[in-house]
């Protein structure tokens, strides 16, 4: 048997055909079947040399077709690239379109609802416009008759100054009254007291010393001369019963000042149109002062603590010792000076103290008495 032709061809060297295709030595390890080649006849020799070149040339064709076909392919994927990316970039647009429409429905409807609130707002205003015009007609007829009220009162001959003239009349009148108080009821330094103004009905030699004794008293504390109404002091009363004073000169003095005081400070609450706090029943030496309260005992006058429910009545305490507790008289004295007290805070003053009868009664007089309470 002859060589096959697989082997003759096996040392040519590569060669190129007809139309420039190259042919390219395999080696016989990566030929399909090189194993077990295929015995070919002579005679089969052309007809088999034939197939191959119609298989070349099919081989050749296939591949120019498909040549052809990647290159279509490739150009309809990138045809098919181009399309995704443009229905990318309309997804997108689309989204930023449906976002824009939300953000334009959301403003449509905050419009919406603001042009609600200011047409709400707007006749709010339209009433509060009208409700201020109305006012401001109130407002300018109010002050038209201000003006006028102004001019009748303003002036000399106004209301106001008329009113001003019957106050320095009336205070004047007051002054006048109230100088005719002191006048009746002086109160001046018991050094000043001439003996005609000294009461009669007492012993004199009694009054001497008794007088003596206090004024060297309130000298010896204060330094200045002791006051004294119609040439009588005021002296501090023992808080003993009066069945162990032996001499009664004391008590019936004290007794005699606070009934002028009593009532002089009723004249003048009456004359100052002022209703005490404390109310004086006048009966000279044995005056009283009521105390519009509740019921207490009068030995716990200090300390007790008067419930809400406690009836309320007037209690009467005397403003004289003489067959009385010294307790009652003592308080009785404190309302009293309370009375004068309140006299002076009418008139814008203020009290020397709880214990200053006297001086608190000659102060009120004295500012009564004053240019100054005309003014004012």
């Amino acid at each position: 048997m002859e060589p096959g032709p697989s082997s003759a061809c096996a040392d040519l060297p590569p060669s190129e055909d007809e139309e420039g295709a190259r042919w390219v030595l395999v080696p016989a390890s990566e030929v399909p079947g090189a194993d077990a080649p295929k015995v070919i006849d002579w005679e089969d020799l052309q007809q088999e040399l034939a197939c191959v070149c119609s298989l070349s040339s099919a081989l050749v064709t296939a591949g120019e077709r498909k040549e052809q076909i990647a290159a279509r392919l490739q150009s309809a994927i990138e045809s098919r690239k181009a399309s995704v990316q443009q229905d990318n970039e309309l997804a997108e647009m689309r989204q930023r379109l449906q976002a824009r429409a939300d953000f334009m429905w959301d403003l449509k409807t905050r419009t919406k609802k603001v042009t609600e609130d200011v047409d709400d707002l707007r006749k709010e205003l339209c009433i509060k416009v009208r409700t201020l015009s109305t006012t401001s007609k109130t407002l300018s007829a109010a002050r038209s008759k201000l003006k006028e009220a102004d001019k009748l009162i303003s002036g000399e001959n106004g209301l106001h100054g008329r009113l001003k003239t019957m106050e320095r009349m009336l205070h004047t009148r007051q002054q006048y009254m109230i100088a005719q108080v002191a006048h009746l009821y002086p109160v001046r330094p018991l050094i000043e007291q001439s003996p005609a103004n000294k009461p009669s009905f007492l012993n004199s030699s009694i009054i001497k010393s008794r007088d003596a004794e206090s004024m060297a008293q309130n000298n010896s504390q204060n330094g200045q001369p002791p006051l004294a109404i119609l040439g009588l002091q005021l002296s501090k009363l023992s808080m003993k019963k009066t069945s162990y004073f032996s001499d009664k000169t004391e008590i019936q003095k004290s007794a005699t000042v606070l009934g002028y005081v009593a009532h002089a400070v009723s004249l003048i609450a009456s004359y100052l149109d002022v209703p005490l706090r404390y109310p004086v029943r006048l009966g000279g030496s044995r005056s009283y002062v009521l105390d519009h309260s509740p019921s207490i005992e009068s030995s716990s006058l200090a300390s007790a603590i008067v419930p809400l429910s406690t009836n309320m009545k007037t209690t009467e305490f005397p403003l004289f010792v003489e067959g009385q507790e010294a307790t009652r008289s003592a308080y009785a004295i404190f309302l009293l000076n309370k009375d004068i007290e309140q006299l002076l805070n009418h008139i814008g003053a203020e009290s020397l103290g709880p214990r200053h009868v006297l001086a608190n009664l000659k102060q009120l007089t004295t500012i009564i008495q004053s240019q100054q309470y005309i003014s004012n």
